[in-house]
């Protein structure tokens, strides 16, 4: 079984040698929606990537919409959980590994025009099963928080070659 981690480094390395490039943010947030394809469906677009950092934006437009002219519910969820993905995955050191186990949204606010999810997080140690929250403000084009999304973790270390799950 490949490690999980090589997946994060490959994403990593993917943006420090595509993101400064002209083009290259397009071309990364083209690949990265091809790696995680119902997170795709959004059209996710990485704006910073760090580890333990990420900022992930998305357009409004009618594919995202619900029946009360706002961004859908799911939608805004999805937003959130990208960019706390991104930034976990990227914080994680090569021996760990972790899984999203739950997700909590408060919504506060209709979400029209761009939004923009902003999430930091810091990882220590894993040498055993833990969980892990993190918390991402989703913002609209104004600032406003419409949403504030919850992310649990369950991370532990990255079983050795040929054992474990």
């Amino acid at each position: 079984m490949p490690n999980p981690s090589s997946a994060t480094t490959r994403i990593q390395r993917l943006w420090s040698r595509l993101s400064p490039l002209p083009g290259g943010r397009w071309l990364f947030n083209a690949v990265f929606s091809w790696m995680v394809p119902y997170s795709g469906s959004i059209r996710p677009r990485v704006t910073h990537l760090e580890p333990g950092r990420a900022r992930v934006a998305m357009a409004d437009r009618r594919r995202v919409r619900n029946h009360l002219d706002s961004v859908h519910a799911v939608a805004v969820a999805n937003l959130g959980e990208v960019a706390s993905g991104l930034a976990m995955v990227g914080a994680l050191p090569a021996t760990a590994r972790g899984i999203l186990v739950g997700l909590e949204v408060a919504y506060l606010k209709k979400a029209r025009g761009t939004l923009v999810a902003d999430c930091r997080c810091r990882v220590t140690q894993v040498t055993e099963s833990q969980e892990q929250t993190v918390s991402v403000d989703v913002t609209d084009g104004d600032g406003d928080v419409v949403a504030t999304v919850t992310a649990r973790w369950l991370l532990g270390p990255v079983p050795p070659k040929g054992g474990g799950a």
